[in-house]
């Protein structure tokens, strides 16, 4: 009678995670007809996102002048796509040279406006310039920018390609004249381009006994302190890292409470707030680029056993080596003292705790089947693969205004 129930079981979660995949497809190509999804054209000089440039919410800083006889020359690539006209004005290929993040995004770029404008391409004007026809510390001359029309020139069509660039992951798209759209991407190895949502290996957790624990030691079935929809404390399972890098440095929002609590975070993770109401102090998730002094946090009171809201003193940030994302059965954890959310990227707390249901399912499954002899096996490093069908069905299900800029780099393409 055992066996038949874990039979079915297994069934049920195998059954819940082929049905989500047969419900959306994998990716292009598969499957009924996708309905086209509705485009907002740019206005002219609007940009997306709404930041300068050369700043960490969009393609990040400058890196320097790559020429031919630079070290970094090998960072630039070849693009001989044949959907792409390039204008190459200097008859020596340079605008055919990029990063590999840029050809990719651009690559993307070119199909959209084939499925949009049947007949129509692509067209560049500009990518890496060697001859200093920009201005100072333009991403031109690192091949991380290009200027684009399509290839009628039809003005009427540059607000939707506009938009079609920001769909196509550039990391920052600018209506920039009437006669092209300027686009940009973050540099392949910068802190920008690798933030997502984590926390330090650093950081530390509350366990059920009372014991602290840094993140980066987290093993499956760990009790660790956690929060109800309430507010209220409680321990719940930890269940695995959705994402998981030993080595990588990162930029990390460090902010600061009144009382002394710090709690460190990447800019597109998602931290509980407070917002007043006539009887309590209400909560909801922010990504942390978003916290500004004065609101107010949560932090646990041991002595109470509770969380209290606490306002934020200081923001500021700081590199780190290594970054987690822990997930738990509940899909918040206290870090530092300080209520964050298991989440990142996507600004809808309830709606990502939503989509990782299966994981918590296969969770319970196993702690079903194996309670008896659980083994625990080393995660490698690495996104989890259930988040990264997550992130590219967002990417096309959601507005681009609910997925935080720097979580478009998280899952290159």
């Amino acid at each position: 009678m055992r066996l038949w129930t874990r039979i079915v079981l297994v069934g049920v979660i195998c059954l819940s995670l082929v049905s989500s995949g047969m419900g959306c497809g994998p990716g292009r190509g598969y499957g009924r007809r996708r309905h086209p999804k509705k485009l907002t054209p740019l206005a002219y000089k609007q940009f997306i996102p709404n930041v300068a440039e050369k700043t960490l919410g969009a393609s990040g800083r400058y890196e320097g002048k790559i020429t031919r006889n630079s070290e970094r020359f090998k960072e630039l690539t070849p693009n001989y796509n044949t959907d792409i006209i390039f204008k190459d004005e200097e008859n020596t290929g340079a605008d055919r040279l990029m990063t590999q993040r840029c050809k990719d995004k651009l690559n993307s770029l070119a199909i959209s406006v084939m499925n949009q404008w049947p007949g129509v391409k692509l067209r560049v004007t500009e990518g890496w310039d060697e001859d200093g026809h920009h201005f100072e510390e333009s991403l031109h001359y690192e091949g991380r920018a290009v200027d684009i029309t399509t290839s009628d020139r039809d003005k009427s069509k540059y607000g939707t390609l506009s938009r079609l660039a920001v769909e196509a992951g550039f990391d920052w798209v600018y209506y920039e004249s009437k006669a092209h759209i300027h686009c940009s991407v973050k540099a392949e190895n910068s802190v920008a381009a690798k933030s997502g949502g984590c926390f330090p290996g650093s950081s530390t957790v509350r366990l059920q006994d009372g014991t602290e624990k840094a993140v980066r030691d987290l093993q499956p079935g760990d009790r660790v302190l956690t929060a109800d929809d309430d507010g209220n404390p409680m321990y719940t399972d930890f269940i695995m890292f959705i994402d998981q890098d030993s080595t990588t440095r990162r930029l990390f929002y460090v902010i600061e409470t009144d009382s002394g609590q710090k709690i460190t975070l990447t800019a597109a993770h998602l931290l509980f707030v407070g917002h007043n109401s006539t009887e309590q102090e209400r909560m909801s998730a922010i990504f942390a680029s978003q916290v500004t002094r004065g609101q107010k946090v949560f932090v646990f009171d041991s002595d109470r056993s509770r969380l209290e809201p606490v306002t934020v003193k200081r923001i500021y940030t700081q590199e780190h080596e290594g970054s987690f994302a822990p997930v738990t059965v509940q899909g918040t954890v206290v870090v530092d003292q300080v209520l964050a959310s298991c989440y990142a990227v996507i600004q809808d707390h309830d709606l990502a705790h939503w989509a990782l249901a299966p994981l918590r399912l296969a969770h319970w499954v196993s702690s079903l089947l194996f309670y008896s002899n659980h083994q625990v096996s080393a995660q490698n490093d690495g996104v989890h693969w259930y988040s990264k069908i997550l992130y590219q069905l967002g990417t096309w299900l959601l507005d681009s205004h609910s997925i935080h800029p720097l979580g478009m780099s998280v899952y290159p393409s």
